[in-house]
This record gives structure tokens, C-alpha cells and sequence, in this order.
């Protein structure tokens, strides 16, 4: 799996916008994860998020909050999905990028993660829940010894400066959630002009990702006209909660957001 590199100017706006797809390890079933994941990436997404299931995914909508449930239920565990991605590793060429809570991680042991993270071809982190300065001193080296990526998120209550220092510790790329709500929150605010023009003229040293709130092709060409791409999360998590053909369903969804 290639490390995560979108190819672009921080600031910039790419004519291809990146198509980033997240959904949460173990659903609908235990094992459908390893086909989930060749199956975003033969549709044409440019990257994808899997989310690790967690108890208080507090950060989270109904949706993804369900699908942490039905997970956990199945029988999903970190050693599981370790063992699932090494068993594709060489299949995929797309980057790769684990999401989810600091507890579970640290219950592993994080050096521990990180390594199982490298020998099975994952890209980057995205950890909400670890604050920056924990980060700065304790995980940050160890995060550089396994070539690791690492995405902060801003909100368009963050500050011009606090964005600077979290694209600052970040690579890989910047998440920038639409609207500070939580997931699949269907009065995300999609369009936030005056947010996504000050994320546009910030000399950020990442290309930005727009997340949370994108369920068509119309909603991802509204926020990206300014970013590098977009992130699909709920959306695509909810075809795998809710309908038996979530196969074809999955792919058409893709296919759709990408046409």
C-alpha cells in the first residue's frame, strides 16, 4: 500500500479532486472487511479511512456509532484487522489510513500499533482524541520511526493560528470537518464559504480534505472547489448497514461521487 501523498499544493486547488472513503472495520459482517477495502479502491477511490470499532465513539453519528456497535458484536478486534489487511497487503496500492480512539490503541500498546500499522501496509493515522502537545511529546518520533503519516482535524471555530500548528504536526493531508457537529449530522453546514476560503489563502503546508456531510456527487463538488478533496464517511457506512446488495450498491455510490 503506497504512503499517503495527494500531490498537490497545500493551498492549491487540483483539478482531480481525491475521493477518500471511510467506513468502520467489521460490518455488515466479521469478514467483509478485506473485500470492502479492494472494493472502494477497484471503484476508484483515491484513498480510504477504516475505522477501528470503539464502545464511546462519542465523536460520531447514529450511523457510525451503530456500525462501531454491530462491529464490536461481530467479533472485530485491532489483532483481527491486522491480520485482514496483511492478508491484502499486496493487493492494494492505494493509501491507507487507520481512524479511530486513543484508548484501544494504547490498550495495544502504541509502538506495538505502530508497527503492526507498517507491516501491514497502512498509510497514516487519523487519532481525534489525542491533543497535540501529547502528541508533540510522546508519540510523534515514534510515529516518524515507522514512516507513518498523521492528520489532525480543524473546524471552522479553529483559529487561523491553531490551524497553522496543527498543519504544522500533520502529514499526509489536513482534515477539515464542514461543520463542528458531529458525523452524519444532517444540518452540517456543507458550504461554509468564509471557512473554506481561509483554509485557501492559509500557507499550509498539507493539502486540505474536506469531511463530514458529503452524500453526493453535488455536495462533493461543493466543498472541494476550494480543497483537495473530499471525505465520505456516513454515507457510504450507512450502504453497508442498510441494504443486502451493499456490493453493488457500494460500488454505484463510488462510481457516482467519481463519474
Amino acid at each position: 500500500m503506497n504512503k499517503s501523498n495527494l500531490d498537490s499544493q497545500a493551498s492549491g486547488v487540483q483539478s482531480q479532486k481525491k475521493l477518500n472513503i471511510y467506513f468502520t472495520a467489521g460490518i455488515p459482517q466479521l469478514e467483509d472487511t478485506p473485500e470492502i477495502i479492494k472494493l472502494i479502491q477497484d471503484s476508484g477511490a483515491d484513498m480510504m479511512e477504516i475505522g477501528m470499532p470503539y464502545s464511546d465513539p462519542v465523536a460520531d453519528g447514529p450511523v457510525i456509532q451503530q456500525a462501531h456497535e454491530l462491529a464490536l458484536n461481530n467479533g472485530m478486534t485491532i489483532e483481527r484487522l491486522f491480520s485482514q489487511l496483511k492478508s491484502i497487503k499486496n493487493e492494494i496500492k492505494i493509501p491507507v489510513i487507520l481512524m479511530g480512539y486513543i484508548n484501544p490503541v494504547l490498550r495495544f500498546g502504541f509502538e506495538n500499533f505502530c508497527r503492526e500499522c507498517s507491516e501491514s501496509g497502512v498509510s497514516g493515522l487519523i487519532i481525534p482524541d489525542l491533543p497535540p502537545i501529547e502528541f508533540e511529546k510522546n508519540y510523534c518520533e515514534t510515529l516518524k520511526k515507522y514512516h507513518l503519516n498523521f492528520t489532525f482535524l480543524v473546524t471552522p471555530e479553529t483559529s487561523d493560528e491553531r490551524i497553522l500548528y496543527l498543519d504544522s504536526l500533520s502529514s499526509g493531508f489536513l482534515y477539515a470537518v464542514s461543520s463542528s457537529s458531529t458525523t452524519g449530522n444532517d444540518n452540517a453546514v456543507l458550504k461554509n464559504e468564509n471557512y473554506l476560503s481561509r483554509l485557501a489563502a492559509l500557507p499550509l503546508k498539507n493539502p486540505v480534505m474536506i469531511g463530514f456531510g458529503i452524500k453526493s456527487k453535488e455536495d462533493f463538488e461543493n466543498v472541494t472547489e476550494k480543497a483537495a478533496g473530499g471525505i465520505i464517511g456516513t454515507a457510504f457506512v450507512n450502504i453497508l448497514l442498510q441494504n443486502r446488495d451493499w456490493k453493488k450498491k457500494a460500488i454505484d455510490f463510488i462510481h457516482s461521487i467519481k463519474a
